[in-house]
């Protein structure tokens, strides 16, 4: 049974970046199960955010097997960002 839910090393530095533009966020990852990380909030809309370290190897950015079935099975959008720019602009606040 897992004890502690892992997150990238790149997590805590998006979520600052969010805040500081005024998001709300609410970590998911200790949900596990492929569901994303970020729960972020902006101007009346959600965004869901799954996060990927662009540090890592391209084979260690790949969708886990339970993130592929979580993300074919949600009727709405979930951004994949890699990096503090990336999280800005699926929120809408910087353009790519």
């Amino acid at each position: 049974m897992r004890t502690a839910a892992r997150i990238d090393d790149n997590h805590n530095e998006i979520v600052a970046a969010l805040r500081q533009i005024g998001c709300s966020v609410q970590s998911l990852a200790a949900v596990g199960k492929g569901c994303p990380d970020l729960l972020a909030g902006l101007s009346g809309r959600n965004f869901l955010l799954e996060i990927k370290n662009e540090r890592q190897p391209p084979s260690k950015q790949a969708l886990t097997t339970d993130e592929l079935l979580w993300h074919n099975n949600w009727n709405g959008k979930v951004s994949i960002v890699r990096n503090c720019k990336e999280a800005l602009a699926a929120v809408g606040a910087v353009l790519m």
